[in-house]
């Protein structure tokens, strides 16, 4: 790292510090910091939630995953496009009958509060595991750069974001992640061209090399619960994973919020879904193009713990151009800091609006103290997000750990969801039963080590325990 490199890194940390402030300028209410007073435009909703959703785990977990085998993953992808569509049929129309903070509330209202309540807390254990993992894998190039331990790299980051989240709101989390977005998008093209200049021989003797190796093998028709990838994982599986990561997670949820209308929130969860496909392209293909160079070429230094989610790092710190190389680190940077933020957020408003406020008395300040006890709540969510990395750096390949914690709780939340919104009549404690049964089941499954189901598929099973108990256990109340 030069002197250049460190300078665009310092620039953009204090650029992405103004802007929380610049922002968070004139936020009275929970509404705007939570929801940005529903004034986002549509477009921006869009690149936020491609950039959420891939942030590092995207820039530095995909390439891994090429690099380490195959194009594979593609195929999950397939559902993610395919999701984005149902939902934005089915699910976005609820999301603007009147007024709500979180698809939760959808709960509170079919069931009652209970109900929504056990969702809520659904999400608060899912999201604070899966945002603690995106911290930890952002913070591997900080480590690789100045020897500070990952601990002290997950702290850093954490208060950084924090900084910008508590003065700005959902707002500046948007804006910084649109930034964000064409950060590490430049940074994957940019790789694709740079990487095949500084290869011996042809680029189609080197692709060809790739290809016999295997490693441009993407389509798997074989049906299979375990591994490897099948294209049968990616249309039911990861369509199903992404119903309830997008329909039923705060996380994205809370952008589309923020959207003026229906209309604009369908338009963001299309646009998005247009865009995710060749973003996950581009960073396979970056995987592959790595592995094309060190087959030439020896690392300059050993893959840390012999894992491979290591590469891209030291690839960008050993063999980029100065200058170019702070750019990239920048947008590794950029998508840890939105990770925190993003998660921060959602992680508040759930705890606020969907736990606090019901219990506070109506006052004419009631807006303000919310959006005051958001902020405060942040930074205890920020102390669990340090928790939760430093466990996640025992995990031999972070990016299956982190899509397998997610799928623990997905199932139960989607299938909670889809019965507040088209399960009128069921018992409410039936529908609370559901949700627990299908995550103690799912944590059991996952702690007994049974490896019979790949995580792809595991949203669809915790959805399905979730409505078949709720099913049964309505049968019973009724007839007694």
């Amino acid at each position: 790292m030069q002197f250049i490199d460190w300078s665009i890194i310092v620039l953009y940390l204090v650029g992405v510090i103004f802007l929380g402030f610049w922002v968070g300028r004139g936020q009275r209410s929970a509404r705007d910091y939570f929801l940005g007073n529903r004034s986002i435009s549509w477009w921006s909703v869009a690149l936020s939630i491609v950039a959420t959703e891939t942030s590092a785990l995207t820039f530095i977990g995909v390439p891994a995953m090429s690099y380490g085998g195959d194009m594979t993953f593609i195929q999950i992808v397939i559902g993610y496009v395919l999701a984005r569509f149902v939902l934005a049929v089915l699910f976005v129309p609820h999301y603007f009958k009147g007024e709500i903070y979180s698809p939760y509330q959808l709960l509170t209202k079919s069931f009652g509060s209970a109900a929504g309540r056990t969702c809520a807390g659904i999400f608060l254990l899912a999201g604070t595991l899966a945002a603690g993992v995106r911290v930890y894998v952002t913070s591997i190039p900080l480590h690789l750069m100045t020897n500070i331990s990952i601990t002290s790299s997950v702290i850093l980051f954490i208060v950084l974001s924090l900084v910008y989240m508590y003065m700005g709101g959902i707002k500046s989390v948007i804006w910084t992640e649109v930034f964000q977005f064409f950060l590490f998008v430049g940074g994957g093209i940019f790789t694709l061209f740079y990487v095949p200049h500084l290869l011996s021989g042809s680029f189609g003797e080197n692709w060809q090399m790739a290809s016999e190796a295997g490693k441009t093998h993407w389509l798997n028709w074989k049906w299979g619960w375990n591994m490897p990838f099948n294209i049968w994982m990616g249309v039911i599986g990861a369509m199903v994973q992404v119903l309830s990561s997008h329909g039923a997670d705060q996380l994205i949820v809370q952008r589309v919020l923020t959207c003026r209308n229906m209309n604009d929130g369908r338009k963001a969860l299309i646009l998005s879904g247009i865009l995710i496909f060749p973003l996950f392209l581009i960073f396979l293909l970056c995987g592959i193009f790595l592995w094309m160079f060190y087959q030439q070429n020896s690392l300059q230094q050993a893959l840390p713990d012999g894992k491979v989610d290591y590469i891209f790092p030291l690839f960008i710190l050993s063999e980029m151009p100065v200058g170019l190389r702070g750019f990239l680190i920048v947008a590794i940077f950029a998508a840890a800091m939105s990770s925190v933020a993003s998660a921060l957020s959602a992680l508040s408003s759930v705890s606020v609006m969907d736990f606090i406020k019901p219990r506070l008395k109506q006052t004419e300040d009631l807006d303000k103290r919310c959006m005051r006890l958001g902020k405060f709540s942040t930074v205890f969510w920020a102390v669990l997000l340090i928790v939760v990395a430093k466990l996640s750096e025992h995990q031999p390949l972070v990016l299956n750990w982190a899509f397998s914690l997610n799928g623990l709780t997905s199932g139960a939340m989607l299938g909670g969801l889809g019965l507040a919104l088209y399960g009128a009549g069921l018992n409410g404690k039936a529908v609370i039963v559901g949700m627990c049964v299908s995550v103690v089941g799912m944590i059991a499954m996952q702690v007994a080590q049974l490896n019979i189901f790949a995580w792809p598929w595991f949203t669809l099973i915790g959805c399905f325990l979730t409505l078949i108990v709720t099913w049964l256990l309505n049968s019973i109340l009724k007839k007694n």
